[in-house]
């Protein structure tokens, strides 16, 4: 492959824009350098990584290509989407209407209700992790830090990024695939208001305090709905937090919206 610029930084390595010669196609790859795969002791991470976006196949996740390595670093490919990440468009925008809010939201739940069934949890759901395609739909990526979770099993690992993360996540767990419906919740909140629900801390123990603290009341010009759908993510017990695809589909916030299907093929 030829490169042809710098995308990103992700979370174990630097994203690549390149040109697949043989393909002639503009693609992205994913470089860990396999010394730092070493020292962080990830290499099993790296492996599930490639697992799962492997076993994934949907629409609004980002596609995974060709996986390789050399003698310093491992590869991964997958699309390149030249419309750039959620985060770069928020910031421009200062918030999104409700309207937008919306389509976003369907998207991204489709996908997690997806992930979920098939026993992945994400665990980094943020907007810098979702991408646009050139028809304006999301695609999620970056997994990382992503996990095969069986429906009863739990994780303990504190991972993720500091804004998103769920107080269960923040305590060191146990948690289950509902971490992800609370770093939805912050992510919708944050597009619909233009800011987080909580400021960063400097670390975990000092995020979950300012969690716990937090009531995340909606501000007073988001609609009774979204309000609604909110709350019912940013829920501190992750028992009580929507979950299951006909939650949302019989949700005020989305009625007026075509019934979504989850699976591939939508």
């Amino acid at each position: 492959p030829q490169i042809l610029g710098f995308v990103a930084k992700g979370s174990f390595g630097t994203i690549l824009k390149v040109l697949d010669c043989g393909r002639e196609k503009v693609c992205a790859v994913k470089v860990m350098p396999k010394v730092e795969v070493l020292r962080r002791d990830t290499l099993k991470q790296c492996k599930e990584e490639v697992s799962i976006q492997r076993q994934v196949r949907h629409p609004f996740v980002h596609g995974l290509g060709d996986s390789w390595q050399g003698q310093r670093h491992l590869f991964i490919m997958c699309t390149y989407c030249s419309t750039g990440d959620l985060h770069a468009l928020w910031r421009a925008a200062g918030c999104f209407a409700e309207a937008t809010v919306r389509l976003f939201a369907a998207e991204l739940v489709l996908v997690l209700v997806y992930l979920h069934d098939l026993g992945i949890m994400h665990r980094d759901v943020k907007m810098e992790n979702i991408l646009l395609d050139e028809r304006g739909h999301l695609k999620l990526t970056d997994f990382g830090l992503s996990r095969h979770l069986r429906w009863g099993e739990r994780a303990h690992t504190i991972c993720g990024t500091l804004q998103y993360m769920a107080p269960e996540v923040l305590s060191g767990g146990p948690y289950s695939h509902a971490a992800d419906w609370w770093s939805l919740g912050v992510l919708l909140f944050a597009l619909a208001s233009g800011e987080f629900p909580v400021a960063p801390a400097g670390d975990h123990v000092a995020m979950l305090e300012r969690v716990k603290q937090s009531s995340y009341e909606s501000p007073p010009a988001l609609s009774p709905a979204l309000a609604r759908l909110l709350a019912e993510l940013l829920c501190h017990n992750p028992l009580r937090r929507l979950r299951y695809l006909h939650h949302f589909q019989g949700h005020p916030f989305f009625r007026g919206v075509a019934p979504p299907r989850a699976g591939p093929g939508l």
